[in-house]
């Protein structure tokens, strides 16, 4: 029998699109929680709280507004629970993880037949894929032609893709899906925490789910929130759903939601953390304490001293997320991006590659909004340039950060 050395694991900054460094706080109240069960009255009333809590960050006044234990992905298979084999989808793809959405979708629609037909990729006759090219934007227009064309019951798109690093028209999303008749359901796994945007805001939208690990700075095992409006439900009350963990009324009676309407306390569905509902809890607070709005302007003005830095390098930028800027490396690098991001990620600097073709690569800045945060990133990514053999005006950098900080000095 084999027994290994204890784990021990780096300090890293997490320059990537997620998870980002989890804030100290949140780690804090994670590892200091006291040992109970999910059934503990602290432990309820600390879920019930979350749920309040995440309504406002999110702008909703949805009553099944709560957080799914695990990443991005099981609050997404929550969402998507809704679509029935057979049922109508249009879903808009602009890279990696709206492709992935996409083929969750096509799981789920796929009748017993064309699942059998395809396992692992069916392609179900009732699912329209609309493919954007990489490094572009779904527009309102390009989902106003669709539901047009197509008049599905379900629509679907990332808010924003992290794949690609691009924002999609959210506003054109949900109008269009109100012309048509469409229920709007939205991955905002990249957006929520970081975007100022009130999801009541968009009423063609029914279903939208998010991470912990992004921009609610939370750790990535705890609770990916979700948000559905009365029609979702109604409609999936209707209808049924093939799960048990991830069926989102059952999972919503754990947060103190039951026919409807806030309890108490929740009832029991599933084994839950009391450790990851104290970290999810602190998150939250200190998302309402910073506010989102105050976040989204903080996420912009960091971002725009890194895009500026790296345009300095000779790197072409062709992202508009703003907490994630994705680039194409100077042309005497062209070629040499996973050499890159290897070589920076065996120094502990955790930047990233896209994941589709073509290759780019992504550095983010999640939970990092400081200037010294910001000035690392560049020192980091420059000097790696630099080991690989890259020339660049360093002089340009650096005037470059101090225009875009002095800038913001001499305002205040």
């Amino acid at each position: 029998m084999t027994i290994h050395p204890q784990l021990d694991i780096p300090e890293t900054i997490a320059a990537g699109p997620g998870p980002g460094n989890t804030d100290a706080r949140v780690l804090a109240r994670f590892a200091g929680a006291g040992l109970a069960d999910h059934m503990h009255p602290a432990v309820l009333r600390g879920m019930v709280e979350c749920k309040e809590m995440l309504r406002t960050v999110m702008g909703t006044k949805n009553i099944h507004t709560f957080g799914v234990a695990g990443t991005g992905w099981s609050g997404l298979d929550v969402m998507f629970s809704a679509v029935m084999p057979g049922d109508t989808v249009v879903m808009f793809v602009n890279g990696t993880f709206s492709g992935i959405d996409g083929l969750t979708v096509r799981m789920k629609a796929a009748t017993a037949d064309e699942l059998a037909a395809n396992p692992m990729d069916p392609q179900p006759a009732s699912v329209t894929i609309v493919n954007v090219p990489h490094g572009q934007s779904v527009t309102g227009e390009i989902v106003e032609k669709a539901l047009a064309e197509h008049k599905p019951k379900w629509a679907a798109m990332a808010h924003w893709e992290t794949g690609s690093g691009r924002v999609n028209d959210i506003k054109g999303f949900s109008d269009a899906c109100e012309e048509h008749g469409a229920m709007g359901l939205v991955d905002a796994v990249s957006s929520l925490g970081v975007e100022d945007f009130r999801i009541d805001d968009y009423p063609g939208v029914h279903g939208w789910a998010s991470c912990p690990q992004k921009g609610i700075c939370c750790l990535p095992l705890t609770y990916a929130p979700v948000s559905f409006t009365d029609r979702y439900i109604a409609e999936l009350k209707n209808t049924g759903t093939r799960t048990f963990v991830h069926h989102p009324v059952m999972e919503a009676r754990h947060w103190g939601i039951i026919d409807g309407k806030d309890a108490p306390a929740g009832t029991y569905h599933r084994a839950h953390s009391a450790y990851a509902v104290a970290a999810f809890h602190e998150a939250l607070r200190i998302t309402l304490q910073q506010t989102v709005a105050q976040r989204a302007k903080d996420y912009t003005f960091h971002e725009a001293a890194l895009r500026e830095a790296v345009t300095a390098m000779g790197c072409e930028v062709t992202s508009n997320m703003t907490s994630l800027i994705v680039l194409n490396l100077p042309y005497d690098m062209a070629g040499r991006e996973m050499e890159l991001v290897q070589y920076c990620r065996a120094q502990n600097f955790g930047i990233w590659p896209t994941l589709s073709e073509p290759v780019q690569v992504r550095i983010g800045i999640l939970n990092l909004l400081s200037q010294q945060a910001i000035e690392d990133i560049v020192a980091r990514f420059g000097k790696a340039m630099r080991d690989l053999g890259a020339e660049f005006n360093q002089a340009a950098v650096d005037a470059a950060l101090d225009r875009h900080y002095g800038r913001a000095i001499a305002a205040e």
